[in-house]
């Protein structure tokens, strides 16, 4: 903070700011609380969603491994065409100004072998089970995308709100509460001093 002269209106001045400083204070509590009711919720869920990302990411490769044992490397390389787009529509939600991207309509990742334009002979079944299987992770990881970005954006605004309360309530306003209290003081001694030359003229008079 800078240092100015002890006036009253300096005095004022460090007042006003700091009741400004207490109501920002008070609405960045109201935030974090706000923030802290919404994140509560989400996060036991996406930590259930990790673990079956997990699952389900361990049994797929496990039935690559089974199809790559069975078919040689290049079936289970063939089976992955035609290649696809996946297109996602995304949609902003604001929660206390937090952006958060969020997914309409997951697109549909489950397809039989007509769709994957392979023949039914030419396909073993533990190529068709990998397929199945990866297909089920990837509609997984599709379906974690908001959710996690949901959650990462409310983290990261929490953690900021946390931060400026802090530093509100830690740094400003005790130094603008001692900047007020050292001006009122000065103050206070400047206006001591004025009546004790007062009462020294006033004497000098009557004499």
């Amino acid at each position: 903070m800078i240092r100015t002269a002890p006036t009253r209106a300096e005095l004022l001045r460090a007042r006003r700011l700091l009741e400004r400083v207490r109501q920002g204070a008070d609405l960045l509590r109201k935030k974090r609380e706000a923030l802290v009711r919404t994140l509560v919720p989400l996060a036991r869920p996406v930590a259930e969603e990790r673990r079956a990302i997990a699952e389900t990411a361990a049994s797929a490769y496990a039935a690559e491994l089974d199809a790559v044992a069975l078919h040689g490397e290049g079936a289970v390389a063939a089976s992955g065409w035609p290649a696809r787009s996946v297109e996602l529509d995304l949609a902003i939600e604001r929660v206390w100004g937090v952006v958060i991207p969020t997914v309409d309509v997951p697109p549909v990742f489950d397809r039989d072998l007509a769709a994957r334009a392979t023949a039914p002979p030419a396909t073993g079944g533990a190529l068709f089970e990998a397929a199945n299987r990866f297909e089920a992770l990837a509609s997984r990881l599709v379906g974690a995308v908001a959710r996690e970005a949901h959650v990462r954006a409310l983290g990261g605004a929490l953690a900021r709100t946390s931060r400026q309360l802090h530093t509100l309530e830690q740094r400003v306003a005790p130094e603008l509460a001692e900047r007020i209290a050292s001006v009122a003081h000065a103050l206070s001694e400047r206006d001591r001093e004025d009546q004790t030359r007062l009462r020294k003229l006033r004497g000098r008079r009557a004499r």
